[in-house]
């Protein structure tokens, strides 16, 4: 290894694409020289990151999905493979993406490579059978959070907390009237966020109900706002259906900083709202034969973030069925309704905010040094 490691990386999608940036700049802090190649998104790239294949090749979700596309993507897997193989990377961090990731791992540590795999997947709350997948394809394993690293020592896999990047990213006193300034917004009018996700399947199946939550919520002094990635806004423009909502080219930051409560999608997005201190509705829907498949699956009664970190329901869930219009409408109008509760949640918000603030690139760079000098 030279004192400027070259990275091999993976990320899908925008979340996995955030989350490798955030990394990618902290370890061009430790190492100004480092050269990172792979499959990432335009975030990466902002930090120098040479994109082999574009991360929406990956942005794919459960089993229909991940079926209609599997050629493609298994054909990526192994050009990509034999390519870190002949052109022998320091180290490959493999983000998030685990059905990918996983198997690129195992081939690319079984040819020597040293591996990380960043972000531990969900095994306290879905598959915890992947605790042995993990330990074949993973040399080491970057934890967002704090027990994942708990649980994986126990099973003897190396691993490290090193919080999540996003909580040093995000301020703890979110920008609101400068945000609501850039995006044009009154200061007086009540502001509620849609964030139905970031894939194709979720604008499909999530984004109806959200904008039909907001044709019920609709009234004087009130404003929609919807971050929509690019290249998804055809899709998003026809279920408008005459609602008042300005769409946003992402922002979902500025969304959620602007914002008075946010309606949004499981996932990440959970977590940068709570980051955010903005009370929310979660929301989820998906494709009928990935709910029959995962229903059963679930170990813990959450499935947002920022309920399975507190191990409560801070904030209302609907999943599937429940996933309505009329719902989602009826749970933002309670909390619009009940400052003390807006108050409380605010404060758990911070809790949790300073709990997963651990400069996460330093604790990740120092991780990934300790690897390559082993």
């Amino acid at each position: 290894m030279t004192d400027a490691p070259r990275i091999g990386m993976v990320a899908g999608e925008a979340s996995g694409d955030l989350l490798a940036s955030l990394l990618l700049q902290g370890l061009r802090t430790r190492w100004p020289g480092l050269a990172s190649q792979g499959i990432g998104g335009p975030k990466m790239i902002a930090q120098g990151f040479e994109t082999w294949w574009p991360h929406s090749k990956l942005s794919i979700f459960g089993y229909v999905d991940a079926l209609l596309n599997i050629r493609e993507l298994l054909s990526i897997r192994k050009q990509l493979g034999t390519r870190l193989i002949s052109n022998r990377p320091d180290v490959f961090i493999g983000v998030d993406a685990p059905d990918f990731n996983f198997g690129l791992e195992t081939r690319l540590r079984e040819a020597g490579i040293k591996t990380v795999h960043f972000v531990c997947p969900s095994i306290w709350a879905w598959r915890p059978e992947r605790v042995e997948t993990i330990r074949k394809a993973a040399d080491h394993v970057l934890c967002l959070f704090p027990f994942e690293s708990e649980i994986l020592h126990k099973a003897g896999i190396g691993a490290t907390y090193v919080g999540h990047p996003l909580a040093d990213a995000i301020p703890m006193e979110p920008p609101r009237a400068a945000m609501r300034q850039t995006l044009d917004l009154p200061e007086g009018d009540t502001v509620i966020a849609l964030l139905p996700g970031s894939r194709k399947s979720e604008i499909k199946y999530i984004a109806p109900a959200l904008i039909g939550a907001a044709r019920l919520l609709a009234r004087p002094g009130r404003r929609f706002i919807m971050p929509v990635v690019p290249g998804l806004r055809s899709l998003v423009e026809p279920l408008l259906g005459g609602v008042d909502i300005q769409l946003l080219d992402g922002q979902s930051h500025a969304a959620l900083a602007a914002c008075d409560l946010t309606l949004v999608a499981s996932g990440t997005a959970t977590l940068e709202a709570a980051l955010f201190k903005r009370p929310m509705v979660i929301a989820y829907r998906m494709n009928r034969l990935n709910w029959w498949r995962m229903k059963d699956k679930g170990l813990l009664p959450w499935v947002g973030l920022p309920n399975i970190l507190a191990r409560e329901f801070l904030v209302p869930e609907l999943i599937q069925h429940a996933c309505t219009p009329e719902a989602l409408a009826r749970e933002a109008e309670g909390l619009l309704a009940d400052a003390p509760r807006r108050e409380a949640l605010h404060g758990r918000f911070v809790e949790l905010h300073t709990l997963l603030r651990q400069d996460t690139a330093q604790r990740a760079s120092d991780a990934i040094a300790s690897l390559l000098r082993a």
